[in-house]
């Protein structure tokens, strides 16, 4: 099948920044998550990137277990390709944040290349009084998160979900996790072709202006040549326009109330199918197509659904 001009749309459905208390269209139960993949997925996200909560008060859950219902439910019921998070939530331990994708073996795993500063705490000025739960308030005052990604860490997602054929959404918050990933590269731990997330927007990493954009664009140009598979995620306001940006220059994108809350100034969006439907509106208007989930596999070389461990 011809790919060119495929854009692969990823929705990352509930994620482990944003807090219940912050929208009521925030997936949190095994059900909730499975019903927001697959509309999603029936939007047009070729991947849905998942984490698991506690169903009780919605806090990051990052056991297998947490994972399974919904697991089962979206390979039922859609073709999508499930990509499992490694970043879990940055409070938490590599062995924790590792172990669903290593039980449940997915096509894609996400993977954070370098430890950073990460700022939730300004959410508190608009959410500060409404949260419901004590550990929200906790979670996002903390000034002193430090998301713990070393070159071991790093290397130790990678072999052992390498060794199940899982490939990787590299999450590039800066220029310097680019190099971080060209170390791998060199290594041998890592072939192409890669598919590079660029974030950009969260506080702790790059900014989230055109500029920012480009320069990162040009670094994974000058480090990857034609073997990565550019993709751009824009963090809260951010998402639809960095979404255009990536769209126009020949990329990819990611939306999902993971990354962003918003339909729009002040408005809240009722799902992850709406901002789905919102960047393929934008894809389409560009004269391009979205990607089918068999060609988002094509694209990024990925092993298939019928070896996925759930």
């Amino acid at each position: 099948m011809s790919t060119k001009n495929k854009v692969i749309i990823t929705c990352a459905v509930t994620g482990a920044i944003h807090t219940p208390s912050m929208s009521p269209h925030l997936p949190v139960s095994a059900s909730e998550i499975a019903e927001a993949a697959i509309g999603a997925a029936e939007a047009g996200a070729a991947v849905v990137h998942l984490h698991a909560r506690d169903p009780k008060d919605g806090r990051p859950d990052q056991t297998p277990e947490g994972f399974r219902p919904f697991l089962q439910v979206i390979k039922q019921r859609s073709d999508c390709v499930v990509n499992i998070t490694t970043g879990g939530a940055p409070t938490m331990s590599i062995q924790e944040r590792v172990a669903p994708a290593a039980t449940w073996k997915p096509e894609l795993a996400s993977l954070n290349m370098g430890s950073m500063n990460f700022g939730l705490f300004p959410m508190l000025k608009r959410f500060g009084n409404d949260l419901k739960h004590e550990w929200e308030q906790k979670y996002l005052s903390d000034k002193g998160i430090l998301f713990h990604n070393t070159f071991a860490d790093i290397e130790h997602i990678l072999t052992t979900l390498g060794a199940n054929g899982t490939r990787f959404e590299f999450e590039c918050y800066d220029t310097a996790h680019l190099y971080n990933l060209k170390h791998f590269v060199d290594e041998g731990l890592v072939k192409g072709p890669l598919f590079i997330q660029t974030v950009f927007g969260l506080m702790g990493g790059i900014g989230a202006h055109p500029d920012d954009m480009m320069h990162m664009k040009r670094t994974a140009d000058r480090l990857f040549g034609d073997s990565y598979r550019w993709s751009v995620l824009g963090a809260g306001r951010n998402q639809l326009n960095a979404a255009a940006m990536s769209a126009s220059m020949g990329g990819h994108v990611r939306v999902g109330l993971e990354d962003s809350l918003w339909a729009g100034p002040g408005k809240l969006a009722t799902s992850n199918a709406q901002q789905v439907k919102a960047v393929r509106q934008i894809i389409e208007g560009l004269g391009l197509e979205v990607a089918t989930p068999d060609e988002a596999r094509e694209i990024l070389h990925l092993k298939g659904a019928s070896e996925v461990g759930f």
